[in-house]
């Protein structure tokens, strides 16, 4: 629900209600593992946008197919901590999530989502906000919808990139810069909405879905759990120092593609080899996987959706390698295997962020590239 309990005893009705209802569930409604899908949005209706904003039709169409198949919809801090926890989760459970607060969150998302009684997570770069850019949400416009049960996040004050270093800026600089500005953004956060906003759990988005070693272990170190855009659903193998989520935008948000993704699995990765996504030199990269069992009928496929080949190391172990260099400024590998229930997909996605210049190759119609 969107409205926040007012008193102790109404928490203690709400959650003996949920624990009875969740009782009632058969076995099934849980997988194995605990596991959820998170969706992450940008902006609404503005199709000036089509790379970062979804057609209201199609918004309308994705949540009226939530509702209509009874899909739970979770805070996303509730998904984190079950997962961190090996919690059980009720299968077919998704969250909501939406990067940057534009304008058109507040008045296209929120109205929908609202009288849908669903609760979202908004990652707020507070710079604009603060020097009252009229493409974004106002303070107030924020206050209101957090006094709705909407939660705010950090997505650093600037929006900077944090695999960017400045020109002549060395390790200890940009640490430092980096460090400043995700602070300087929980410092807003807290100040505007309250000192425990953002507090248990701690969650952080990258601006741009950019991250690579480096920069995820400054944002550990700092005490986060971290987000990228990488595809896929979320499960117990899940690295926390850069989560998936589906992008949603015009040219991937589609219904079909939509219930492809939230009826999603995680493929369950244990090791990734490369786990860093910045490349040198070595383009194509090489990826080596590692699954918890033996998978049937896995299927790589890059950022394009060229089938990519294979090499099976071990049962539960295999290299996927691209035939050709692949095109900056990001790209990415997704895996996939079939699940036993018709219509349902084993899902990983390993994103690369390429620094080195790559020749054009030709791209070709298939997979998905989110």
């Amino acid at each position: 629900m969107l409205h926040l309990y007012h008193s102790h005893k109404d928490a203690t009705f709400v959650t003996r209600n949920l624990l009875f209802a969740l009782l009632l569930l058969p076995l099934s409604a849980f997988a194995a593992a605990p596991h959820a899908v998170i969706l992450m949005y940008h902006r609404f209706g503005e199709d000036r946008y089509p790379t970062t904003s979804i057609k209201l039709t199609e918004f309308d169409a994705q949540l009226s197919y939530l509702a209509a198949n009874h899909y739970h919809v979770w805070p996303l801090a509730r998904v984190i901590e079950h997962v961190v926890k090996d919690q059980p989760i009720p299968d077919h459970t998704v969250a909501i999530t939406v990067d940057d607060a534009f304008l058109s969150v507040y008045k296209e998302a929120y109205p929908r989502l609202k009288a849908h009684g669903w609760p979202f997570t908004v990652f707020v770069n507070t710079d604009p906000i603060d020097k009252r850019f009229p493409a974004y949400m106002t303070w107030a416009d924020i206050k209101e919808m957090a006094a709705q049960g909407v939660t705010f996040y950090n997505h650093t004050a600037t929006h900077t990139s944090l695999t960017q270093r400045f020109p002549g800026e060395d390790e200890a600089a940009w640490a430092k810069r980096e460090r400043a500005d995700i602070d300087q953004a929980q410092r807003r956060l807290q100040q505007e909405l309250g000192p425990t906003t953002n507090t248990d759990p701690k969650l952080f988005v990258y601006p741009y879905g950019e991250y690579d070693a480096r920069a995820a272990a400054l944002v550990k170190s700092m005490g986060y759990i971290a987000f990228g855009q990488e595809s896929g659903p979320v499960g117990i193998h899940s690295d926390l120092r850069a989560l998936p989520r589906f992008p949603m935008s015009e040219r991937f948000a589609t219904l079909d593609q939509f219930k492809l993704k939230v009826n999603s699995l995680p493929l369950p990765v244990t090791k990734a080899e490369p786990w860093d996504p910045r490349l040198g030199k070595e383009n194509p990269p090489l990826l080596t996987v590692t699954l918890e069992r033996p998978m049937s009928g896995v299927a790589c496929y890059n950022a394009d959706g060229d089938r990519l080949p294979i090499h099976w190391l071990r049962k539960e172990k295999f290299s996927v390698q691209s035939p050709t260099p692949l095109m900056p400024p990001r790209n990415r590998y997704n895996c996939t295997a079939p699940a036993k229930e018709k219509g349902r997909w084993y899902w990983y996605s390993h994103p690369w962020l390429i620094t080195t210049p790559a020749a054009p190759t030709p791209a070709s119609p298939g997979y998905p590239a989110h």
